[in-house]
């Protein structure tokens, strides 16, 4: 588990002018982005120094010129207003494509070509060649691995935590989470199924889903979200929205999830008692959601609260792992989100840091408020998971042990002399 309570205060101060950097980048990402992604492979590949027959040459290029002028229309058409699943399954397939030959050209293009140089192997045409077929293979494999990985039903992750404040009555308290399933272009009802299997055999008493349900309407993906109304859980299913939700009519999304038997905690929160003991679990709509326009539709933690005891420990589910600076600020115990889908394609994690505080697993922020953010169930865009895995969570809530379990610091043993 990372602490970060005493980091807090100037990782908010540094993180401020690196999201107003982001900002400005993503202003011309859509523009710069596609050219980087193919035109680094094309030169690495095949302009230095490999001098491949000109036919070779010719076609070669003439692949990464279509990828380049493919892509961008594709992913406008298949993520735009029309939703064409086609379209968007060419694009981002293609952009899982580019971002992996860019990623491994620009690593391998430096490093295994000065290894090359300085173990004296072979002269530069041979050294230039042995770099090009090396990033093909490479990430031919890392595709390969990660559509599957990417298709596959997650693995489970358990965990204990311990909260201070929760009573003994409610230790052992077991909460699955899943998020971002992001039912899309590619039809995973089966997929949909078999993960909802999955999370019943682990005997829930609480089942949470952080949101990004779907790229696509209620209406349009009604038939991978079905599946759910299947989960099972002894004492409740609970759902708060994430950003997607926010570009497909979020509120068919809250709609659907209330017929399939889930509850939306849009800004409220229940109450799960058990053995004398309460824990309030609470939920906020994703922090997008007042830019939506949606009447309604915001994030406000004070209205969840609203009438709580504040002596009882606090469960919160909020999309976006950043909401938790709000959560610490209120003194809750537990905040569960997704969002980051841990990168997915490897190093894209390191862009995901600039926005976001933690990127996957437990971490400490403050003094009481723990932080556990999912990798995520299923994937977004290029059906590729490269380095970070998908997830479903078991998390057992551990109350502290009492007084007279405790164990005893030792003392320090005698220096010898």
């Amino acid at each position: 588990m990372t602490d970060t309570s005493s980091t807090r205060p100037a990782e908010g101060e540094a993180q401020a002018p690196r999201q107003r950097r982001l900002r400005r980048l993503l202003r011309y990402l859509p523009m710069i982005a596609p050219v980087l992604l193919w035109a680094v492979p094309c030169g690495v590949l095949l302009y230095t120094g490999q001098h491949w027959p000109l036919p070779v040459t010719l076609a070669a290029t003439a692949v990464f010129v279509l990828g380049l002028v493919v892509m961008p229309p594709a992913m406008a058409r298949g993520h735009g207003r029309r939703q064409q699943d086609r379209a968007a399954i060419i694009g981002d397939t293609l952009l899982g494509t580019s971002w992996v030959l860019f990623t491994w050209s620009v690593l391998l293009g430096v490093l295994l070509r000065l290894a090359l140089t300085l173990t004296g192997v072979g002269e530069g045409q041979d050294r230039a060649r042995i770099v090009t077929w090396a990033v093909l293979g490479i990430s031919a494999v890392l595709l390969g691995w990660g559509y599957a990985e990417a298709r596959r039903v997650p693995r489970v992750r358990r965990l204990d935590v311990q909260l201070p404040r929760l009573g003994a009555g409610l230790d052992g308290t077991r909460v699955v989470l899943v998020t971002d399933t992001h039912y899309g272009p590619l039809d995973r009802a089966r997929w949909s199924a078999r993960v909802c299997e999955t999370v019943n055999a682990l005997e829930a008493d609480l089942v949470c889903h952080t949101g990004d349900i779907a790229d696509g309407t209620a209406e349009r993906r009604r038939a991978q979200a079905a599946p759910l109304a299947t989960v099972r859980a002894t004492r409740a299913r609970v759902y708060v929205t994430g950003n997607h939700e926010y570009y497909s009519e979020a509120q068919g999304w809250v709609d659907l999830m209330d017929e399939l038997g889930w509850e939306p905690l849009r800004n409220r929160h229940l109450l799960l008692e058990r053995g004398g003991d309460t824990l309030v679990v609470a939920g906020v709509d994703d922090v997008t959601a007042e830019s939506s326009g949606l009447p309604g539709h915001r994030a406000h933690l004070a209205e969840a609260l609203n009438g709580t005891d504040p002596d009882l420990p606090v469960l919160l589910l909020a999309h976006q792992p950043k909401f938790v600076d709000r959560a610490a600020a209120a003194g809750v115990d537990l905040q569960l989100s997704g969002h980051t889908h841990g990168g997915q394609i490897w190093p894209f994690h390191h862009l995901v840091r600039i926005d976001q505080p933690a990127l996957a697993g437990l971490s400490r922020h403050g003094d009481r408020t723990l932080l556990y953010t999912s990798r995520g169930t299923g994937f977004w865009g290029p059906p590729f998971r490269v380095f970070a895995p998908s997830e479903i969570t078991l998390l057992v809530l551990r109350s502290p042990p009492p007084a007279h379990l405790a164990v005893a610091p030792r003392a320090p043993a005698p220096r010898r002399r």
